[in-house]
């Protein structure tokens, strides 16, 4: 069988041209930019110009290192400058459309407090209940402890949605139910917290999972716009009930971050200071804050031992989940379920932490909660977690 010989992708002249091995860094970069004027539709490439440039590599490669520079100081091509400035006018004309949303965001900061002049402060506090996903023991201790405290502020701490159908891991779009996890979260999460605390202020902190719905609600993708199809008109504040359910969204992060990079940093914004006592973060680096308190993200319950010479010591708590201990895209049978009660004194700024740590039962001021056998889940045949019921 005969060897196909592969033919090169530049074009070649049957009278090569003589190349020069010497000449001035003024020499290469004039017949550089002569061969670009007179040939304006071709890309000229390396090869390109070894076999129509007029000098050889070894000389204009003295001058200038690689051939991008070489043509960077022909200007057949941006210079580095003009590069990044045209990187920025991308960075920021691509991200307009977030910028209203932004805005929007930052209006229900503290658009439906409760204040009181009470020196004793309570705040109950959970993170990554993740809709539809959420334990279902989780919420039965979750809200009766909230009706029994009656705190100051209820703090969901992010990531209240899950909607994988925006999230990194696949979800096949026949199985889409952006619209029945949404309602899940105002009927089952919401709804019930403001029946059994009528008068307590609720803040929403605003996790990664939120954040990306509302990238992709500005982005107006055709995908979003028809699973959305039946939320006509909606804002930030119908996507997420808060005027309904009379919830402060607390969300400083900027919507338009360009890079990856940028983004991270924009969501280490969304935190809350409460009292100048206490902080509610989404993320673990807000340990390193100066002040006592709480963050989620990783499932996994924590404390650490922290010191601020204002005050002395405190503690800090990553809290466990409200998700089901059963995630298939990661070892969720490592994590921890359980959030946390924070009783803070406003004069001394102390604060005294009561974590419940919710299993196949759970403690919270004294009362116990069983599983019941609805409340047991058992994914794929396995029980992850216990079933001595009482």
């Amino acid at each position: 069988m005969t060897k196909q010989v592969q033919k090169p992708d530049v074009p070649l002249s049957e009278n090569i041209i003589p190349k020069y091995e010497t000449g001035t860094a003024e020499d290469c970069v004039s017949d550089l930019r002569s061969l670009a004027i007179a040939n304006p539709e071709m890309v000229i490439s390396r090869n390109y110009y070894r076999v129509y440039g007029r000098y050889a590599e070894s000389t204009w490669n003295q001058h200038f290192g690689t051939f991008e520079e070489f043509k960077r100081q022909a200007g057949i091509i941006l210079t580095r400058q003009q590069h990044n400035l045209e990187k920025q006018i991308a960075k920021h004309a691509s991200v307009d459309h977030y910028r209203k949303l932004s805005v929007e965001r930052q209006d229900y900061a503290e658009k439906y407090l409760r204040e009181n002049s009470n020196r004793f402060k309570t705040i109950v506090t959970a993170s990554d209940l993740h809709d539809i996903e959420i334990d279902p023991f989780f919420p039965r201790v979750f809200l009766d402890t909230c009706q029994r405290v009656q705190p100051d502020v209820i703090c969901l701490d992010g990531d209240v949605f899950d909607l994988p159908e925006f999230g990194k891991y696949g979800v096949d779009p026949r199985e889409w139910d952006v619209v029945g996890r949404i309602k899940f979260v105002h009927e089952e999460i919401f709804a019930k917290l403001r029946e059994v605390c009528p008068n307590v202020q609720i803040d929403l902190i605003e996790g990664n999972h939120e954040n990306r719905l509302l990238r992709h609600m500005a982005d107006s993708t055709p995908a979003l716009k028809a699973v959305l199809a039946d939320l006509h008109g909606f804002t930030v504040a119908k996507l997420l009930g808060l005027d309904k359910y009379e919830i402060n969204y607390i969300a400083k992060s900027d919507l338009a971050a360009y890079s990856k990079q940028d983004h991270q940093k924009e969501l280490g914004k969304n935190y809350k200071i409460y009292w100048d006592s206490f902080l509610a973060h989404h993320f673990p680096q807000a340990r390193s804050m100066g002040l006592p308190g709480v963050n989620g993200h990783h499932h996994k319950h924590q404390v650490w031992s922290e010191f601020n010479p204002v005050y002395g010591a405190y503690e800090w708590h990553q809290m466990g989940a409200g998700h089901k201990r059963d995630a298939s895209y990661c070892a969720g049978e490592k994590w921890h379920n359980g959030f946390a009660i924070a009783n803070i004194d406003t004069h001394s700024r102390a604060v005294n932490f009561d974590y419940i740590q919710v299993s196949d039962f759970a403690v919270s001021g004294g009362q116990f909660y069983y599983r019941n056998p609805a409340e047991v889940y058992a994914p794929e045949g396995k029980i992850l977690i216990g079933t001595n019921l009482s």
